[in-house]
Order: C-alpha cells, then structure tokens, then sequence
C-alpha cells in the first residue's frame, strides 16, 4: 500500500519525513512504556498500597486487561494511520464532539504522562547524587533537576525524527540488557532473599484505609500507569514505512514485552528486599535504589541506578515525540488555542517545532504542586491514567457500535474482535473511576487525588474551547487529495 497516497485518502496532505521503519516504530511503544521507568518510579507506591502481593499478581492481571485494549485500539489505527490517532479515529466514526473530547483527553494524559515520566527521572537523579556525593534532594532541587530534563528532551526532539527513532531502537536494547543485568545481580549476588510465599502472598497497607479490596484496587495504578502510551506508535504513523500494519503490530508487540520484561524486573526486585519498612523510608527518596544498595552495596547500586536513568530519558524523550505530534495535528485541525503557532514545521527537520516546545512547557505546569505537597506526584501519574485510559477506549468502542460500517485496515482481529474490544471497554470504564478516587486516608489538601481536578479542568477548558472554536474545528473529509483548506494551511505553516 502506498501509504503517502492512503494518507491523502483520509485527507491530509503529508508533511511529515516518513523515516522510521517497523522496528523503529514499536521501539516508540516501548520506551515509552518503560518498565525501567514506570515499575520503579511507582515501586514505593506498591509497597504500601497492598505490597508485594498486589505489585505481582497486579501486573499479571493489568497487563492480561491493556493487551486486549492494545489489540483492539491497534485495529482502529490499522484502518486511520494518521499523527492524530485517537480523536481522528473518534470523530471518523463518531462525529466531530467525539473527536474534540477525545482529543483533549489524549493531549492531557500525554502531556500528564511527560511530567510522570520526567519528574521520575528527576527523583532517581536525585537518588544517585545522594549516593554519590552526599547530596540531599529537596523538592525545590528535584524540580530543577526536572526542568532540565524537559530541556534536553526537547532540544533533542528538534533534530528530527531520524535521532528519535535511533534512540529509541537503543532505548530497546538498553531496557531489555538493564532489566536482565538488575535481575540477574539481585538473583545472584544478596546473600538472602525473600520467600516465593512473601513475594506472591504477602499484602501490606499503609494507605488508611480499612478495606483490602479497595487498597488492592488502589494498587493496581502501579501497573496501570506503566502500561501507558503505546498510542506513540499511532502518532508516529505518519513517519512510518507501512504504516497501516507497522504501527498497529508495534502497539501490541510493545505491550506483551513490557509485560514479560516487567514481571521478571518486579519479582527480581521484591525477591530481593532485605528490609521492608528501610526501603519504604530510604533516605535516597527512592526504595528501588534503596534495595540495590541493601542487596549489592553502593557502587553497584550507583551504577545500576545509572541504568535506570537512562532508560527513564529515553522514555521521557520518546514521550516527547508522540505528544508534539498529537499537539501538531490537533494544531492541524484547529482544536487548540493559537493552533496556527502549534502546527508549523520546520523546512529543514520536517518536525513541527513549537508543537515541541508547547508539549515541555505543559508538563512543567503540572508538577508545580510537587513543590508543596508529597503526594502530588502519585496524582501525576493518575492523571496520565485518567487521561489517555478513556481516550484509548473511545475508539474502540465506536468501531464496536459502527459493526459492519468499520471498514478495516490490513491488520484485524477477525472474529476476534468483538469480544476483545468490550473487554477492554469494560476495563477502561473500571479503571477511570479506580483512578479518581483518593489514594490516602484521611484525605487531607496534602492526600488529595489532584487527578480529579485536572480531568474535571480539562473537560471545562474543552466544553468552553468547543463553543468558540467548533466552526472552525474539523478533520477532513476523505478525498484522493486531500482539501484545499487543509493544503493552503499546511504550506502556511512550514516554516
């Protein structure tokens, strides 16, 4: 299929260098995953929202959920490879509000996501230099840290997409060799591990709240935030050689490798705890590093925590990329507010820079309150949860009701796709309302679930943007070559 042409089908005229193979393509999914991320950034959660028992069977069960989510979203992207994903599949088979909200809730669990990501990277950092050098982190430092980071990612997003995509074909390979090279060490050199029995049965909670189910429910956000932003692979799909199949096996190809990877890297983690509650109150700010310092000592544990860094750069930059190019084609389609700044591209990279710009600067935004409350970072993630969660299910769930009016692409489901597709529309309705609730008793301004108020914000901000932008707002019409609209704008906007 000539992708270029199927392209202008659904009615954009490319713009973007389609540079970035199959493998590429999924190593987008991948580091964005990031379990070296995701898993150990959340670790400290877990070990007081259910314990060892909740992080175990926790991922096994969630990852079962998002593959279903994964293979049926990967289906839609197979029929609509555009940078738009999500809410231009939403408004092609749902209409034009479908497609607004769908969007706004994409953009605010990508962006969410850049600040998860990032500011993880900016705690770890902080963990090393502590171990290094003796350095306290404080949240103001650990902010500075983090704005750094949104710094570099940028500034390496503007180059093109040719350096993304050959960091993340690196990112693969370092995330799979850190996972084998962290587990295999804790396997072999402690000189005392924990039970089969502790790692797989033992519940602890020290969130407040009295009911086991409900801190059990609580504790699967670990899980549920790591397997995030597989979309990338469907934002990338404008700069993918046969797209159409490409992006949508690089979905579900990053999903169940995360979920071995991540499994092995959690068990050989909590195998190797030496002492729960010193992990949990680690002077490094960060219990993962703390295990490694337990169980190997502190020059092996420094370097591995340089591993891990990393793989969470990597992550954070790759992240980058899928959300300044959601930011880009919402741009494009004149959803976002000064949408003719948002959507230009360079002449000489093909990468829509401000789009970059705009997708560091949000994040920043959003882990201010970290400053001033320890708890704003678990909310954070929430966000990304509650955010990008809903936006996957959406599609899905319109593809199910147009029935035979969905006119697949090259890679289906086949009978399949029915089932699979409610249930991962069932789990998405689940964990939206899981992830709102609060994650601390009592709840105080300081344990607060923030998630909700950023959901509830960006749904105000899009109903309001909606009444004075729905003239203009559209995806459009499918065509041999695109419209003249959309043609006259895109030469506009390169820059």
């Amino acid at each position: 299929m000539d992708e270029e042409q199927r392209l202008r089908e659904l009615g954009y005229q490319p713009v973007l260098a389609r540079r970035m193979g199959g493998f590429g393509n999924f190593a987008i999914s991948f580091s964005v995953i990031s379990i070296l991320s995701g898993c150990m950034t959340l670790y400290g959660f877990g070990l007081g929202s259910g314990g060892p028992a909740v992080m175990m069977w926790g991922w096994a069960g969630v990852g079962l959920f998002v593959l279903c989510v994964g293979m049926a979203l990967a289906e839609v992207t197979s029929a609509y490879p555009t940078s738009g994903a999500l809410y231009y599949m939403a408004d092609k088979l749902g209409g034009r509000r479908w497609g607004w909200y769908t969007g706004w809730l994409n953009l605010l669990g990508l962006l969410g996501a850049i600040a998860g990501i990032d500011y993880g990277a900016a705690l770890f950092t902080g963990a090393f230099l502590n171990l290094q050098f003796g350095f306290t982190p404080t949240p103001g430092s650990t902010f500075v840290i983090f704005l750094v980071i949104l710094l570099l990612h940028a500034v390496l997003n503007l180059f093109g997409v040719r350096l993304v995509s050959v960091l993340n074909s690196i990112s693969v390979w370092w995330h799979l060799a850190g996972v084998a090279v962290i587990v295999g060490a804790l396997a072999i050199i402690p000189d005392s591990h924990q039970s089969p029995g502790f790692v797989f049965t033992e519940f602890v909670n020290d969130t407040g709240w009295a009911n086991p189910f409900y801190v059990a429910a609580i504790g699967l956000l670990l899980a549920q935030y790591t397997f995030c932003g597989y979309d990338a692979s469907a934002h990338l799909s404008e700069e993918t050689s046969n797209a159409s199949v490409a992006a949508a096996k690089g979905i579900v190809r990053a999903i169940w490798v995360s979920w071995i990877a991540g499994f092995a890297l959690l068990a050989g983690l909590t195998f190797a705890i030496q002492d729960y509650a010193g992990t949990q109150n680690s002077a490094t700010g960060v219990p993962p590093a703390q295990i490694l310092i337990d169980a190997l000592g502190s020059g092996a544990a420094s370097a591995l925590l340089l591993v891990v860094i990393v793989a969470q750069l990597f992550c954070g930059n790759a992240e980058t990329a899928a959300a300044s190019r959601m930011v880009f084609a919402f741009s494009r389609d004149n959803a976002l507010p000064g949408s003719k700044t948002w959507r230009k591209v360079s002449s000489r990279t093909q990468t829509p820079v401000n789009a970059v710009w705009l997708s560091v600067a949000v994040p920043a935004l959003l882990a201010l309150p970290s400053l001033w409350s320890a708890t704003a970072y678990g909310a954070v993630t929430a966000i990304n949860v509650i955010g990008i969660t809903p936006a996957y299910a959406i599609p899905i769930y319109l593809r199910l009701r147009a029935g035979d009016r969905f006119q697949r692409g090259p890679w289906h489901l086949g009978r399949w796709s029915k089932p699979i597709g409610w249930t991962a529309v069932v789990w998405v309705a689940l964990v939206t309302v899981l992830f709102c609730l609060p994650q601390k008793s009592p709840v105080t301004v300081d344990t607060m679930n923030y998630a909700v108020i950023a959901l509830a914000a960006v749904l105000v901000l899009a109903s309001v943007w909606w009444y004075a932008a729905r003239r203009s707002y559209g995806v459009p019409t499918a065509t041999a070559y695109g419209t003249a609209r959309e043609e006259a704008e895109i030469s506009e906007g390169i820059v």
